[in-house]
């Protein structure tokens, strides 16, 4: 006899998905490409600590590029997440610091991080015994 989930036949309808062509679900599907990248993830949390320079969270997120880190920000800054000060000096002082928008992403990034770490240990399980039986299903 197979299995409950097995004999559970998925049909998009029925369960509220929409139709992945609609305007909706394109929109739906370009926010959470944005919010799901994992450098966006990073900053969000590196900014969850409050207002940062340019250079600062450079710092903070060792291994990302100076042009990986503008195009983040941008793209944050462009989405109403980030908002970008600049303070005429010489140099000219830039800060970073997330809009409420982004302040209320952090629940469900640090929510996201929080069960990563839980499950850190199983998921390295599962890898390694997928990778030992050769990756074959």
């Amino acid at each position: 006899m197979k299995a409950a989930q097995e004999r559970t036949e998925m049909i998009p309808g029925h369960i509220g998905v929409p139709d992945p062509a609609s305007p909706s679900c394109r929109a739906v599907a370009d926010i959470l490409s944005r919010i799901g990248d994992k450098w966006t993830v990073l900053i969000v949390v590196t900014l969850g600590a409050g207002p940062r320079r340019f250079n600062e969270i450079k710092r903070l997120l060792n291994g990302i590029s100076q042009r990986m880190l503008t195009l983040t920000l941008r793209g944050l800054e462009r989405d109403g997440l980030v908002t970008r000060t600049v303070t005429p000096s010489i140099p000219p002082r830039v800060d970073y610091e997330l809009t409420d928008l982004g302040r209320d992403l952090l629940g469900p990034v640090g929510a996201l991080g929080a069960w990563a770490r839980r499950h850190e240990g199983c998921i390295a399980a599962a890898r390694k015994r997928f990778d030992e039986a050769g990756g074959k299903r």
